[in-house]
């Protein structure tokens, strides 16, 4: 690192347990974040800020005025423009040294499979069941730790998937797909603009926790945020041996 790096992450090299060679993993990350509004904007912010060094945000929406309530990696001037587009532009803002690469596309099939072998860390931060479960199947056919979030109304949630070992549980252990589970969004049922602040935040904590192979991360277990009550509830989400998705990896 120069000595202007070593000035911006100092308070990251005085941490115990992270130091240097700590910040210099965040450096070399790749880390892919699929969706950028509501969880997607702190998450990619966070992990600019802290230095990581390669970020690929991908949302084929644009802008809306509606979004401004919640999606902070956007502001007025951003309404019309492409999401990823406008991220991009704001990440620069925040840390100009952070490489940032706008997939202004709705990423399926090969190039999702593509996307996810190129990352080190994948980011779920989309709004509905067939992209998240694309997501995972795309992770656990590459072996690649997801870290996934969610959030409606006043409720949230957040768990990782690190599918690198071998006894990890994937997102459909725990969510198996169907085609009766009904889709809610935040277009139709609102959310508290700051609960996805706060997923959001710990996404990019995970991340940075896998990156440099800091502390115990979610593996295992989903968290739930009630922000009504702000009651945290954690469930112990074991491996399906029959999940029909990660069951031969």
């Amino acid at each position: 690192m120069n000595d202007q790096q070593l000035l911006r992450y100092a308070r990251h090299i005085l941490l115990d347990d992270l130091g240097i060679e700590g910040q210099e993993c965040f450096l070399a990350a790749k880390v892919l974040i699929i969706g950028a509004g509501g969880l997607g904007s702190p998450a990619a912010i966070y992990l600019a800020t802290a230095g990581v060094g390669h970020i690929t945000l991908v949302d084929d929406d644009i802008v809306e005025l509606s979004n401004l309530q919640r999606q902070i990696l956007h502001t007025t001037a951003s309404l019309g423009r492409p999401k990823a587009e406008s991220g991009r532009d704001m990440l620069a803002a925040f840390n100009p040294e952070v490489e940032v690469e706008p997939r202004v596309q709705r990423l399926d099939g090969q190039a999702l499979a593509d996307a996810v072998a190129a990352a080190d860390i994948v980011l779920d931060c989309c709004d509905n069941f067939a992209t998240r479960h694309a997501i995972n199947r795309a992770c656990v056919q590459h072996r690649k730790p997801l870290v996934s979030g969610a959030a409606i109304r006043y409720d949230g949630q957040i768990s990782t998937y690190d599918l690198r070992r071998d006894d990890a549980p994937c997102y459909h252990c725990l969510f198996p797909e169907s085609d009766e589970v009904e889709e809610i969004n935040c277009a139709t049922t609102g959310v508290l603009a700051p609960l996805v602040g706060i997923i959001g935040a710990m996404q990019a904590a995970e991340a940075l926790k896998l990156a440099a192979g800091l502390g115990q991360t979610l593996a295992g277990r989903l968290l739930q945020l009630d922000v009504r009550s702000m009651q945290w509830h954690s469930v112990n989400v074991p491996r399906d041996p029959d999940c029909p998705v990660c069951r031969h990896r």
